[in-house]
Formats: structure tokens, sequence, C-alpha cells
């Protein structure tokens, strides 16, 4: 049944915009005495596990979306509370998934934002007019109106409320403009087109949300915070076949794919956008004068402050200098104790530095791409793209070996060697289920050599929240399975 328009609204306004935040905890120095207390602490293998399935989260359902079979997500935090977040969505007005990873810096409020917003401006971004106007008529008459996404979410996934009626203001003003435009009169959707329009108005309305109410009382998640933090999105929209992964960041898309003799090998689909990519340096550098060179990127930071070249927030890379001092201005408290918003960058001449212009990739998936792994920076920190793949896939592998098998069409000493090969194997298999716990549990844990030493995985999850920091980042991985009998 349709929900009212009532319904609707406070779909928006209360449920999917809870407030989370709690101040972060900060911590003494460590001690001599805490760092032997440290090394002295033992966390038992049912502790471990514990810790690490506290967030996941798993779908697997009879039916799915044409190529996808399920998929497993997880998250680790290390900074406190998490500044990544995740989403994964069913498009019920369109076609196809979405599932998003989310790294957030300056704190949690533009990763929080993003993750509950992008998904509902792809979605507006893909639907035909007609869908939209429908929407728009039933709103404008408060009549029922069907939601658009189908959120798959872990309870421990918050969700803010304060700005609910704002996001739904801009959103709807999105489907207004583009009603108006009246832009797609052949119903063909490019969706390459619709995601990069996306990625680029949301950020427009965050940045326009906060110039608003920027007068408002500055807490965790008001416009103006979320517009002064930031983060990085790496998104995968599937639809049967077709596979597109629009990507801001150091974020990765990685596809684990296995040859006809078994062998697992890595297709990375994302590039990072930071330092280490020349292309992605010779064009922020093509976009500032020849004055700025030196500059633009100083110790492989976009000002000498930020590693990402995209994202979404980070207004004091984007706004002009004036309305970051009349900002400032009005706002005094925003540069006590705040590190992060200083009255103006160094060698800020001419904004924007950065953009949330995402860049997309298509590929068709084929028999052997068997899953998509989106993570963010926390795991590639760790673990190579390679290694990544090939840990997954030997685990699946193993999955595979254990389940039940009928002694029909089995010789004695073929059920033998069977048996003791599946011995074998479950000697080095972990218990993990779920497909992105099991890459933590390696990330954390490995020897180098593809076995687990508990001690080393206890060790880094019993840092103190002052050094944990130092050791690893917030990890948040997406596991997407495919069906080879769908492609």
């Amino acid at each position: 049944m349709s929900p009212s328009i009532h319904h609707f609204r406070h779909h928006w306004s209360l449920q999917r915009w809870k407030e989370i935040c709690t101040p972060a905890c900060t911590n003494p120095p460590m001690t001599l005495n805490h760092r032997r207390n440290y090394d002295a602490k033992q966390m038992s293998l049912p502790q471990i596990n514990h810790v690490l399935k506290a967030n996941e989260y798993s779908l697997k359902p009879n039916v799915f979306n044409g190529s996808i079979k399920g998929f497993d997500s997880n998250i680790l935090p290390s900074n406190s509370p998490s500044e990544d977040r995740r989403s994964a969505a069913t498009c019920l007005q369109g076609r196809g998934m979405l599932f998003g990873v989310f790294d957030g810096h300056a704190g949690s409020a533009c990763a929080q934002a993003v993750s509950e917003r992008l998904f509902y401006y792809i979605a507006v971004s893909l639907l035909p007019l007609k869908t939209l106007n429908e929407i728009e008529e039933a709103v404008e008459s408060e009549r029922p109106v069907l939601p658009v996404l189908q959120w798959h979410k872990h309870p421990n996934d918050y969700v803010s409320t304060d700005a609910g009626k704002l996001y739904f203001n801009s959103l709807r003003t999105y489907w207004q403009e583009r009603i108006d435009l009246n832009e797609d009169d052949d119903n063909r959707i490019d969706i390459q087109t619709a995601l990069r329009n996306a990625f680029k108005r949301l950020d427009n309305d965050i940045s326009l949300e906060a110039q608003v109410d920027f007068g408002v009382p500055f807490s965790h998640f008001t416009p103006l915070r979320v517009a002064l933090s930031g983060c990085t999105a790496c998104v995968a929209h599937v639809d049967r076949e077709d596979l597109y992964v629009a990507n801001l960041g150091d974020s990765r898309a990685v596809l684990g794919v296995q040859g006809d003799d078994g062998r697992w090998s890595a297709l990375t689909l994302t590039n990072d956008h930071n330092a280490h990519n020349p292309d992605e340096m010779q064009r922020v550098l093509s976009q500032h004068p020849a004055s700025e060179r030196k500059t633009v990127v100083k110790h492989d930071r976009l000002l000498g402050l930020l590693i990402p070249f995209r994202a979404f927030g980070d207004m004091k890379f984007k706004w002009s200098g004036e309305l970051l001092n009349r900002i400032y201005e009005a706002r005094p408290e925003l540069l006590i104790g705040n590190e992060n918003a200083k009255m103006l960058l160094p060698n800020y001449h001419t904004p924007p530095y950065l953009i949330a212009d995402p860049e997309i990739t298509y590929h068709k998936l084929r028999p052997q791409d068997k899953f998509l792994i989106l993570a963010t920076d926390g795991l590639w920190d760790l673990m190579h793209r390679q290694t990544v793949v090939q840990v997954l896939g030997e685990h699946l592998s193993d999955i595979q070996w254990k389940k039940p098998v009928s002694g029909l069409g089995f010789t004695v000493g073929q059920m033998r060697r069977l048996l003791k090969e599946r011995k074998s194997r479950a000697l080095s298999a972990l218990e993990d289920e779920n497909s992105a716990t099991h890459l933590i549990r390696h990330a954390l844990g490995s020897d180098g050599s593809g076995s687990i030493e508990p001690k080393r995985i206890a060790k880094m999850l019993s840092l103190p929240q002052d050094l944990a920091r130092m050791y690893r980042d917030d990890i948040t991985i997406i596991v997407i399975h495919f069906s080879s009998s769908s492609n």
C-alpha cells in the first residue's frame, strides 16, 4: 500500500535525517603505564569476532536484480565516531541497484549527508519526466507517493533528521527544474550524464544550503557543518549486465575476475584523484594560472592541505574568498580551536580548487566477473588490489568446497581424496560468511604469506583511540556478488 504524502514527507524529515553525532572522544597522551596495559591486553577469538562482525550486513534474497545474487558490507571504525559511511538501495521506479562508500574528512557531517541524499539525486536524474510529473502532482495535491528507493541498511547505519525539510525541498526543486527543462522527451536516459548531474547538483545544493542557513546554531549536522567538512564517494549502479561506477577521490572499485584456468585477477575500474595520478595532477594545474603552479599542490596535497583532488563539500576549497570571509565574520566561533577552518587557506587566489565532478567508468559484465569490491582507502592502504581479489576469490572457493556433496558418481577413493582436500582447505579457511568481514580480518591480521595471526588482529583492534588512527583508517567495504548464469 502506498504511503500517504504525510508519511512521505516524514520519511524524509524524521526517519532519514536522524541526528547521530556525539562529540568525538578525546584521549590523553598514552603514558608508559597505558602502554604496558595495552601490551598486556589480549583479546580472545570471540571478542575479535564480536568487534569485526558488529557492523556487517549481508543480503542474499532468492530473487535479485539481474546479474546480482547478493552483497556483503562492513565498516570497521578507527576514528570515533567513524567518518566513513555506506549505502545500498534498489531503484523502485526505475531499474538497477545502487551501492556506495563514502570517506569523510574534517568530521563525518558531509559523508553522513551524502550517504543519505546522493541516491535520491541519482534516482531523480534517472527517472523519466512522466514519472517525475506524477511525483510532483502527488506532492502538490497531497496524494500518496510511491517511494523511489528501497534502502538496505544495517541498524548501526545512522540516519539524521534535523535537516529533513531542507533536504526534501532541495530535491524537489531539482526534479521541478528537470520537469521545466523537459530534457528527455524521448525517455532515453543517459546514465553517465545522470550520474554526473546528480553528483554536481547535490554538491551545489550543499553549498547553497550552507549559504542560506549559516546563521543557525552551528551543531553537528547543520548545513554549514556539512559544507565545511568533506567526503569522497565511490558509487556503483548495476542493471543486469551494465555496470557504471562514478568516483570522486581515492576510494576504489575493483572487479574480481576468474579466468578459465581458475586464477584470479583484479580489474580496477577507478582512478585515484590525488597527486599520485599524473593525469589528475595535470588537470588541477591546468585550471589555475602558471603563477600558482608551485602552490596549487604542495607536499602532494591540494594547497598543501587536502589529499583528494575531488570531493563533496570542503567549501573552503570552493567558495570565493569574499564569501568565506563573510561567513567567518558572522560566525567567529568557527575559528576557535578549529584547525580545519582558517580565515582563508594559504595561496587562495583562484577558487574553486576542488571539484565534485565524478569520473565515470562503464563495464559490461562478463561470466568471468565474479564480484565487485567498493572500498574506502582504509582497505587499499593495507592491501594491494590483487591481494584483495586473490584472498576473496580463494575464500569464496573454500566456501564452495564446504558445501555438501552427494556420493553418487564418486568412487570410495575419489571421495577420500575429496574429503582430504576439504580438510586441508578447512584448516586455513576462516568461517566468515560475510566477504567484507573476511577482507577486514585479512587486512588487519595477515602475516604476509596468506595466513591470519589472531594476535596481530587483537593488537590492531586493541589500540587506544589516540593511536589507532596512526596505524589504520576507517575501513568500509561493499562486495557485490554476480551470478555467472545471468551474464
